[in-house]
């Protein structure tokens, strides 16, 4: 009856077969000239494409990339009344309110300063001036603000008190804007 292994041991070492050195001269030439034609015959192998990245960047973009500028009709220039305000749902009005501080910078204490700068509701209130979204589409979004702040653990009266505090950072407004942003979009607002 022939004997098993026992399943318990490691395999015995496996020993490499020791190679042999090409030979010199004529016959070692003609094996690598072999295997260079061999390779030469070969198909290239497919490139995968590759993201090109510039080295100096990437080009600057507006604040409301992506979305439609308001445009008055003929009827709102008879009339002379503003433009209708494009449509955009409470998750993409707080995305928008995010990306315009990103580009005109943060503002505690004031709506707004000299230089551009805005707070947290002076956002909200320039991605409406600017034609996107209308005032229920800001209810909307401030109630998903304060949601996301209670449910974070930090109790406000309102996200501008959030945004005011001395703790609070312009990455925390920025985060706080991306969750409410994400919720609302999960629920569909």
């Amino acid at each position: 009856m022939p004997r098993t292994t026992d399943p318990t041991l490691p395999p015995p070492p496996v020993r490499p077969l020791p190679l042999r050195p090409l030979p010199s001269g004529p016959d070692g030439a003609a094996l690598v000239a072999e295997i260079e034609a061999y390779l030469a015959s070969l198909p290239a192998p497919a490139r995968t494409p590759a993201w090109y990245v510039c080295p100096y960047g990437s080009t600057p973009r507006p604040w409301q990339a992506g979305h439609p500028a308001p445009r008055a009709t003929l009827l709102d220039r008879a009339l002379r009344r503003p433009a209708r305000p494009v449509p955009v749902t409470a998750a993409d009005h707080l995305r928008l309110a995010s990306r315009y501080i990103g580009a005109h910078g943060w503002l505690q204490g004031a709506m707004w300063d000299q230089a551009g700068r805005v707070c947290l509701l002076g956002a909200q209130a320039a991605v409406l001036a600017h034609g996107y979204g209308t005032p229920a589409t800001v209810r909307t979004a401030r109630v998903q603000l304060m949601e996301v702040l209670h449910g974070t653990g930090r109790p406000a009266r309102s996200p501008d008190e959030f945004n005011d505090r001395p703790t609070t950072r312009e990455g925390d407004v920025h985060q706080l804007l991306d969750r409410a942003a994400a919720r609302a979009a999960r629920l569909g607002l």
